[in-house]
């Protein structure tokens, strides 16, 4: 089977956030789906059949805020990718990448971290992830 997704966090180029608790991003300017395994109404890949899945995110942001992405399964926290605020540091940008063994039907997904930021544009902000081998 063949699981690939790439997607970005389109918000008209604008900022998403800050909020007031950590939210889920959902990236809704979806490049490749196939599978069907990512949702782009919910942020949240759920996996089609068991197996070693790999993750990436990458984040651009302004440097007047914190910027902190957490890279979820199910309920989990396995990578994270932070930048804190300065008043010299126009931008950032970061990002993080896993291995991950799922079973099937987990979850994973991106949130933002509460009180922090990150830039909404479609090629800035993105989630992918792929099926590397059934299990």
């Amino acid at each position: 089977m063949t699981v690939i997704f790439s997607a970005a966090l389109r918000a008209g180029g604008q900022a998403v956030g800050v909020y007031d608790t950590d939210t889920t991003l959902i990236y809704r300017k979806v490049f490749t789906n196939i599978g069907k395994a990512y949702n782009p109404s919910t942020g949240v890949f759920k996996a089609p059949v068991s197996g070693i899945y790999y993750f990436t995110f990458f984040y651009h942001a302004g440097g007047e805020e914190d910027s902190k992405l957490t890279l979820y399964k199910n309920d989990e926290a396995i990578v994270g990718a932070y930048d804190h605020d300065s008043d010299n540091d126009a931008t950032d940008n970061g990002g993080n990448a896993a291995f991950l063994q799922l079973q099937y039907g987990d979850h994973v997904y991106v949130t933002l971290g509460a009180h922090s930021h990150v830039w909404g544009c479609d090629l800035l902000t993105t989630f992918s992830g792929s099926l590397v081998t059934e299990l």
